[in-house]
């Protein structure tokens, strides 16, 4: 089972946040966080890679791990360490990812479900995200929260996974417990007030929880 580069994967949202995306994610980075996703998929393809450069830069100054949501080719443009995958891609997907990023590219995969975790395995990604585990304005349509309990079912099994849904420090004591190996969080990092506080917040109970009996 491969290592994450981190307990947190903060999740880029331009919405967010009244000030630039990249500012943001600075803050992040200065608050502890080195493994962001790069999402932001409404925008028109330059404009995207204009603001993935923006962030790119960032993180790599402060030695961090920089995944792109969905676009294989601007994760190479933009020299990006792995790709986060839709739901249902297959082996061919993931093995083109890497042939394209090479073979110590991180690939994620995004599931709803237990069996689509399972699927992700088998295709060879390298982690999955599971969501929702608790209700949250972000997605709305992939059905009830999956709660603790449908979490820890999808952890049984040897692949990574990302807890993702409406999750913030008060919540990663359970996910921890779940047997989660990392959150993914958006909405409490990008809309938050300080996110460098945030995210210190998030990674302080990571470590909290991690040393607490499960």
């Amino acid at each position: 089972m491969r290592a994450l580069p981190s307990p947190l994967l903060a999740v880029t949202d331009r919405h967010g946040h009244p000030r630039p995306l990249a500012e943001t994610v600075q803050a992040i980075l200065d608050g502890g966080g080195r493994w962001i996703w790069f999402r932001d998929r409404d925008l028109e393809t330059d404009a995207r890679r204009r603001l993935g450069e923006a962030v790119a830069e960032r993180v790599r100054a402060a030695k961090g791990v920089l995944t792109v949501g969905g676009d294989v080719a601007l994760a190479r443009a933009l020299g990006a360490d792995g790709v986060h995958l839709g739901g249902g891609s297959g082996p061919e997907a993931i093995a083109a990812a890497r042939a394209a990023l090479g073979e110590r590219a991180l690939i994620g995969v995004s599931a709803h479900a237990t069996h689509e975790v399972a699927q992700a395995a088998s295709a060879g990604a390298d982690y999955a995200t599971l969501s929702p585990i608790y209700a949250t304005a972000s997605k709305p349509g992939y059905g009830p929260a999956l709660g603790l309990a449908g979490l820890a079912a999808a952890c049984d099994r040897e692949l990574p996974i990302v807890a993702l849904g409406g999750l913030d420090a008060d919540r990663i004591d359970g996910c921890r417990a779940a047997g989660a190996a990392a959150v993914a969080i958006m909405g409490g990092l990008m809309r938050a007030r300080e996110p460098a506080e945030a995210a210190q917040a998030v990674l302080k109970a990571w470590s909290s929880a991690d040393r607490a009996p499960v």
